[in-house]
């Protein structure tokens, strides 16, 4: 695979540091990828959009999930995810994330993580949509994410391990093969406002999280803009299934205008018992799937959807009233104070809930050692598409996903010796711009609330061809706009300055046209794909994926496979072993302790 030579408009690097691993992102697939690399001796240096702890990871709410409980087995959860996945999810990305889960979460336990426990000291597990066993791990009630962060960047600390915090990762270096050789950076808040640097490494693992923030609404942080999948569609990258956006169905609604990150209302609370309900108190559910309320999400937010369309309604209500102060107050304890926050106490009243983009399923394809179809350059965790999730993610394999392929790559870049151990990490000589390097007009800042806005009204829960062929050509006025600019400032209109704001906006337009593009060309339903004029699942033509790479004139080229089979990735070697460096990585059961 040969780079596209396309790069963010930005100035040279004016700094570099030289390392073995560079991972981009510090949720769970990025620190423990980072803590496992540090574990065999690789020189690996953290950079993250803001601060240690302030990754998607923290927002999880629900749980972790893997066959952990008395009677269930992986081959169960095998069932379920592949259940909820539409008939797209890769069997055998499945079956090593089930069969490895149980092994990893104790593993994070050994780390540190603290998950809540009976009186007799077995974890405590609940359901959620789409399973058919209580096998979810929570912690703090509903504070997951917050424990699993918090053990983690412990952790790193402890190794210390290098990290660069409130850093934008711009774009990919490689090298004269094409092989990946580190990463450009931007330090917000030091020097300059476009003061940009590089790492310097031959193996960069991708785990910049999501692309939420490409809609009005979501569930995802600030930082969810798609950086990672932007960047991999520069640097010549697959990626796949990104038009399997999951909306999560309960969404603490907010008002009809409410954009940006909204509170999430964990699955959970339907797995303890609440009840999803109308204005007049109607379960809706009961009828619709053999879970009711349990189904899973696609199903849940659909059901939703057409209830909120046919009584004119702009959301529903989540019952749990029946559960007491008390089990709000000790199981969901995060969620009751962001209930009580805005205005609405869960206690004495209905929730008002609706959906909100809430995880890609597709994302950067990779194979079962999260390689991606560029040597060198690996991605895990919600910015990849391993072919766990299919068309649909089942609820809590996220941070199971994330938790079983960052190992999986620790152990592969291991067993591929990159780079000497023996030197600390420092200044480096800077990289030259390859020839024929085609840097990317900036989309001003201005742009983005418009580009979120179309997604939402075009590419949204209810999608058709007249919706996303508005969204299409909607957000090709924006990015032809953006061609007409001329850096220097001529053209129709003022350029977009280098810097922060302008670089995300750029990344999310990418990611939002590819979206588009994809969703345009699955003419069917499916999973959380629902096309309204399309109604109807089609096996025959689109039990298969769509893969997606972007040609060197910015335009997005679709693939589709051939059968449902994931399609192998060949990356190429990723780089030479040191010299008289051991490359063989710890045991699977080795303890990993960093």
């Amino acid at each position: 695979m040969t780079g596209t030579g396309i790069r963010l408009t930005a100035p040279a690097p004016g700094w570099a540091i030289d390392a073995d691993v560079v991972v981009v992102g510090s949720g769970v697939a990025g620190l423990t990828a980072a803590l496992r690399c540090t574990a065999a001796g690789l020189r690996t240096v953290v950079v993250t959009k803001a601060r240690l702890d302030d990754g998607s990871t923290r927002w999880a709410q629900g749980g972790i999930a893997a066959a952990l409980g008395e009677g269930d087995t992986p081959e169960q959860h095998l069932a379920d995810t592949l259940v909820a996945g539409a008939g797209l999810c890769d069997e055998e990305a499945v079956r090593t994330l089930v069969t490895e889960g149980p092994a990893a979460v104790r593993r994070l336990i050994g780390t540190g993580a603290h998950f809540d426990t009976s009186a007799t000291g077995e974890l405590q597990l609940t359901r959620e949509g789409g399973h058919h066993r209580r096998r979810i791990a929570h912690a703090g009630g509903d504070a997951t994410g917050v424990e699993i962060s918090r053990a983690l960047v412990e952790a790193v600390r402890a190794a210390a391990l290098r990290t660069v915090e409130n850093a934008l990762v711009l774009d990919l270096l490689t090298d004269e093969h094409g092989r990946t050789s580190g990463v450009t950076l931007h330090v917000m808040g030091e020097g300059q406002h476009d003061g940009v640097g590089a790492v310097h490494a031959p193996a960069v693992i991708l785990a910049t999280g999501g692309m939420g923030q490409v809609f009005s609404a979501t569930t995802n942080p600030a930082v969810s803009t798609g950086d990672g999948v932007a960047l991999a569609l520069r640097a010549g990258a697959e990626v796949s299934d990104l038009e399997f956006v999951q909306f999560h169905p309960t969404v603490l609604f907010l008002g009809s205008g409410a954009e940006g990150q909204q509170p999430l209302v964990s699955e959970a609370v339907r797995g303890e018992g609440a009840h999803l309900v109308d204005a007049d108190g109607v379960r809706f559910m009961l009828g619709q799937h053999e879970l009711a309320e349990l189904a899973p999400r696609d199903i849940v937010a659909k059901a939703i959807t057409r209830r909120m369309r046919e009584q004119g309604a702009e959301h529903m209500y989540l019952d749990a009233r029946h559960f007491g102060a008390a089990m709000w107050e000790t199981r969901f304890p995060t969620i009751l104070a962001a209930c009580r926050a805005h205005g609405i106490d869960p206690v004495t009243e209905p929730v008002p809930v609706a959906p909100a983009a809430h995880y890609a399923s597709g994302g950067v394809r990779t194979d079962l050692r999260g390689r991606t179809t560029v040597p060198g350059l690996y991605a895990c965790g919600e910015v990849a598409c391993t072919g766990v999730h299919g068309a649909n993610r089942l609820a809590s394999n996220s941070l199971l996903e994330g938790l079983v392929f960052a190992e999986r790559i620790a152990a592969d870049i291991a067993e591929g010796g990159t780079g000497d151990s023996t030197a600390d990490p420092t200044p480096t000589a800077l990289p030259a711009e390859p020839a024929g390097t085609v840097l990317l007009p900036l989309i001003a800042p201005e742009a983005r609330a418009g580009i979120q806005r179309i997604m939402s009204a075009g590419a949204g829960v209810l999608r058709s061809a007249g919706s996303l062929g508005t969204a299409a050509a909607a957000l090709e006025s924006v990015y032809e706009r953006a061609q007409g600019q001329d850096q220097d400032g001529s053209g129709p209109g003022k350029a977009a300055v280098p810097g922060v704001e302008s670089w995300e906006t750029s990344n999310l337009l990418c990611v939002a046209r590819v979206l588009v593009a994809a969703a345009l060309e699955r003419e069917e339903t499916r999973g959380c794909h629902w096309r309204e004029d399309r109604p109807e699942r089609d096996d025959a033509d689109w039990a298969r994926h769509l893969v997606i790479t972007l040609t060197p004139d910015r335009q997005p080229v679709l693939r589709r496979t051939a059968t449902a089979a994931f399609p192998l990735v060949d990356p190429g070697p990723v780089a030479p072993a040191a010299a008289g460096r051991p490359a063989t990585p710890p045991p699977a059961d080795a303890p990993r302790e960093p």
